[in-house]
C-alpha cells in the first residue's frame, strides 16, 4: 500500500501542465482528483499522460443541481512572483492546496492584499468563454497603485485566469448548472516588521465551481439598511478590492441575518443618508424610465457587473443616473437589483429601514428581469456580443 502510494505521489509530482494552454491538446493530463476515490486516484493516472486530452463535456463528479456558493476545490491554481525590480515573472500552474507564509508577510500583519472575482462559463457546443477579464485586471491594477503594490499586467492577469480555467475545465459547469468562480489574489508574501510594502509580493489563481450566491437562490432579497455602521469613508479604500474591506462588514452582516435579512444596505459615512453598497455587491433603484445607482467616487466599488449593466441599460433605452441617492427615495423606487459578479442581477423584494419595511415590484415583467436575462445571455454565448465582451479559451 505504501509502495503504491509513494508511486502516486512521485506521478503526481511529475505532471506538468504547460505554461500556454491555448488548446484542450495542450493539456497532457487533467485527472480530478477531488473527483475520485482516492482508491481510484491511481488507477485515473496511469493512463499514459501523452495521450490523455480532457473532452470538452467530461465533468467532475459534482452534484450540479444542488450546486451553492461554497467552496469545492479543484485540480489546479495559478502562482506568480514578484521579481525584486518589481516585475511579475512567468508564473505557472501548480496542484491546488496550501500555500506557505512567512509569520511576517504583509498581508498577515498589514492587509496588503487584492481580491478579483470573475467567471468563466461553458456554452451550449462545451467551449469555455470569460466575460470581461481585462476589466478586473485593471482594477487590480488600480488598487495595487492604492495599496502601495506592483500588479501583473492586463495581458499578465488574464492569460493566468485563462490557464487556471483550462486546466481545471472538468470543473465547469454544465450549461445553465452554474459557473466557474474565479479568484485572483494578489498579496504582500514577503516578510516585514515595519509599517512599510512587503518585500515580495505573489499573485494567485483559484477557482470553484459555484451557482447561486444568496440561499433565496433567484428568490427576491430582504435587505436591511445598516445605521450603526459604515462601509467606507472618504480617503479610505472603499473603492479598491482591498481585503480589509470586507471582515469589518462581517458584524452587521451576522446581525441582520440573524434578523431574517439577506443582505445589509450601507449609507454614507459623513452624511448617514446616501445609498452605498449592499455587502458584496452595488445597488440600483428603477423609477419609470429612470434607472439610478450610486456613483463609484471612492467610497464605492466599481463593479464591473454595474459597468455593464449601465451599459445595457442605456442600450436598451432607459434613462441611467450615477448621482448620490437619498435613503428617502426608497420609497418611491419602482424595482431595487444588486449586481456583482457573485451575486449576478438580484432582485430585492424589500427594505426595511427606520424600522419601515418598504416593498418592490419582481417577477418576470420587470426592468431588473429584462436586465439580467441580457446579461447572462450575453455572458452565457445564448446572445450576441456586440461589445467585445467576451473571452474565447481555446
Amino acid at each position: 500500500m505504501i509502495q503504491r502510494i509513494t508511486r502516486l505521489h512521485k506521478l503526481v509530482r511529475s505532471i506538468r501542465v504547460g505554461s500556454s494552454l491555448s488548446s484542450s491538446s495542450k493539456l497532457r493530463v487533467h485527472c480530478c482528483f477531488g473527483s475520485v476515490a482516492a482508491s481510484n486516484a491511481e488507477q485515473a493516472c496511469e493512463q499514459s499522460v501523452e495521450s490523455y486530452n480532457v473532452k470538452k463535456n467530461e465533468y467532475a463528479d459534482v452534484d450540479w443541481d444542488n450546486l451553492g456558493f461554497g467552496l469545492t476545490p479543484t485540480d489546479y491554481m495559478y502562482v506568480m512572483k514578484c521579481s525584486n525590480n518589481g516585475t511579475f515573472e512567468k508564473g505557472q500552474l501548480n496542484r491546488y492546496g496550501n500555500i506557505e507564509l512567512n509569520p511576517a508577510a504583509g498581508v498577515l500583519n498589514y492587509g496588503q492584499g487584492l481580491y478579483e472575482g470573475t467567471k468563466a462559463y461553458r456554452k451550449k457546443d462545451g467551449n469555455l468563454i470569460l466575460f470581461r477579464p481585462d476589466q478586473n485586471a485593471m482594477r487590480m491594477q488600480f488598487g495595487a497603485e492604492r495599496m502601495c503594490m506592483p500588479s501583473p499586467s492586463v495581458d499578465q492577469f488574464v492569460d493566468a485566469v485563462k490557464q487556471t480555467v483550462q486546466a481545471n475545465k472538468c470543473w465547469v459547469p454544465p450549461p445553465g448548472k452554474g459557473s466557474l468562480y474565479i479568484r485572483p489574489l494578489l498579496i504582500g508574501s514577503g516578510p516585514i516588521l515595519g509599517l512599510a510594502p512587503s518585500p515580495e509580493y505573489t499573485f494567485l489563481v483559484y477557482a470553484s465551481p459555484v451557482r447561486n450566491y444568496f440561499k433565496e437562490g433567484s428568490a427576491p432579497l430582504n435587505i436591511y439598511v445598516e445605521e450603526e455602521y459604515d462601509r467606507a469613508s472618504r480617503g479610505g479604500a472603499g473603492g479598491v478590492k482591498s481585503i480589509t474591506n470586507y471582515a469589518p462588514v462581517l458584524k452587521a452582516l451576522l446581525r441582520a441575518k440573524n434578523r431574517g435579512f439577506s443582505d445589509v444596505l450601507y449609507l454614507d459615512s459623513v452624511n448617514n443618508k446616501n445609498l452605498e453598497e449592499v455587502s458584496s455587491c452595488n445597488i440600483f433603484i428603477v423609477k419609470g424610465n429612470l434607472i439610478s445607482t450610486p456613483a463609484a467616487v471612492g467610497t464605492i466599488l466599481p463593479g464591473v457587473t454595474r459597468r455593464s449593466i449601465i451599459e445595457i441599460a442605456r442600450d436598451l433605452c432607459y434613462q441611467v443616473e450615477e448621482r448620490p441617492i437619498p435613503v428617502d427615495e426608497l420609497n418611491e423606487a419602482d424595482e431595487v437589483f444588486c449586481t456583482g459578479t457573485a451575486v449576478g442581477v438580484a432582485p430585492v423584494g424589500s427594505i426595511t429601514c427606520h424600522g419601515k419595511r418598504m416593498e418592490y415590484k419582481t417577477g418576470a415583467q420587470t426592468v431588473c428581469t429584462q436586465l439580467y436575462s441580457t446579461l447572462v445571455g450575453i455572458q452565457t454565448g445564448h446572445i450576441e456580443d456586440k461589445k467585445a465582451w467576451i473571452v474565447e479559451i481555446e
